[in-house]
């Protein structure tokens, strides 16, 4: 026998997502009450969110086994994606990252995190990775499509990747040492990326160097963060109202529909707004773990812990640039930013978490045996988890 599905479905994951969601609605109304050019984002983003709906019903009834078998097509297609756009991609703010789809705009590059994840998962998930150089393959599966994106430039998303490689490394190495060395590599990496004249761009390095002095260019780099905290303070407890915040209705936060939205969520509805948003995300972070607890097989726990370090990554980098503990890197915040790419990304990301939570009784109802169990070669806490 088999159980109903919706017994199985992880609501409280898939309604805070929507809920998050509308209020990314209000709050993009909000922030382009005044400003005419940027009239129309709201309604768009209520259309995106409908997509992003049926996207993630989809993806929640999709096998997400079936993944890891498309996962070379996807990774190619990628590429190819990431490659057009640096000759033909559309240019805005000094970046190439979108594709002109008629009216809209496509940007490669929030997909490629979601095939990344699966990818690295799938690499993964077919050796046992106990020896440090079996890290080479998956290394420079992510390494290409990385380059390519931080030759857009967008940090902020190279960022994103790497994060989703470290998280289901953790978990998918073999043993500890293996790990200390690829965090070190790393380190040593990103100092010379930092230091070198011939990677960032000069805007770029002026985000970290205000991030580290924030009174080196208060007019220049350092304007938008400056700005974010004066929104987010001006909030206190209860903000300032809806269409009342100073900053926010005056345009003196830029991207504050993009980028910048939670300044407007902090001006004007106050530390509770914030609370309430900073615990709708935690929902969404314990339901995409507790997929990672229901997975029944090697595959889709890594998968699940990709998805969880991509959405949590995102909440801690924009949260925290806004208020002034993270550079600013230019990465949305997840089903609230402004952006059709973004946050069909997000609700494709949660679909897979849905099903992945999902196929936990399927499979112990179709299988006559013992299903797979997670292979993790240090058996952390979540490892016990996982076989009870």
């Amino acid at each position: 026998m088999d159980r109903p599905w919706y017994r199985s479905f992880e609501w409280s994951l898939a309604i805070a997502c929507v809920l998050i969601t509308l209020i990314g609605i209000v709050c993009i109304y909000s922030a382009t009450f005044h400003d005419a050019a940027a009239a129309t984002e709201a309604k768009k983003q209520a259309v995106y969110g409908l997509m992003g709906l049926g996207l993630m019903a989809g993806f929640a009834f999709v096998d997400y086994r079936r993944w890891q078998r498309w996962a070379l097509p996807l990774y190619l297609v990628m590429l190819v994606l990431l490659a057009f756009i640096l000759f033909k991609g559309n240019t805005a703010h000094g970046a190439v990252r979108w594709i002109a789809l008629g009216p809209f705009q496509f940007q490669p590059s929030e997909p490629a995190k979601l095939i990344i994840a699966i990818v690295v998962a799938a690499l993964l998930a077919r050796g046992t990775y106990s020896r440090i150089q079996d890290l080479f393959v998956p290394l420079l599966v992510v390494a290409v499509p990385a380059l390519l994106v931080l030759k857009q430039p967008d940090l902020g998303t190279t960022l994103v990747l790497l994060a989703i490689l470290t998280a289901q490394l953790y978990f998918g190495v073999a043993n500890l040492l293996d790990f200390a060395i690829y965090l070190v590599t790393g380190a040593v990496a990103a100092t010379y990326v930092i230091t070198s004249e011939k990677i960032l761009k000069p805007f770029q390095k002026a985000r970290l160097l205000v991030f580290l002095d924030p009174k080196l260019d208060p007019q220049g780099a350092g304007y938008s963060l400056n700005q974010s905290k004066i929104a987010v303070g001006n909030g206190g407890l209860f903000g300032k109202g809806l269409f009342h915040g100073t900053q926010t209705q005056l345009n003196f936060v830029p991207e504050h529909s993009t980028d910048f939205i939670f300044t407007v969520l902090g001006e004007e509805l106050g530390f509770a707004g914030a609370f309430v948003l900073l615990a709708l995300y935690a929902v969404v972070i314990v339901g995409g773990v507790r997929a990672m607890y229901a997975a029944r097989d090697h595959f889709g726990f890594l998968l699940a812990a990709g998805l969880v370090a991509m959405i949590f990554f995102h909440i801690l980098v924009n949260v925290g640039m806004t208020i002034g503990i993270m550079p600013i890197t230019g990465i949305p915040l997840p089903f609230m930013s402004y952006g059709g790419s973004a946050i069909l990304t997000d609700y494709a990301a949660i679909g897979i978490l849905l099903n992945i939570a999902m196929q936990k009784d399927r499979l112990i109802f179709e299988q006559t045996g013992e299903p797979e169990r997670p292979r993790i070669g240090r058996k952390p806490l979540a490892a016990r988890a996982l076989v009870r």
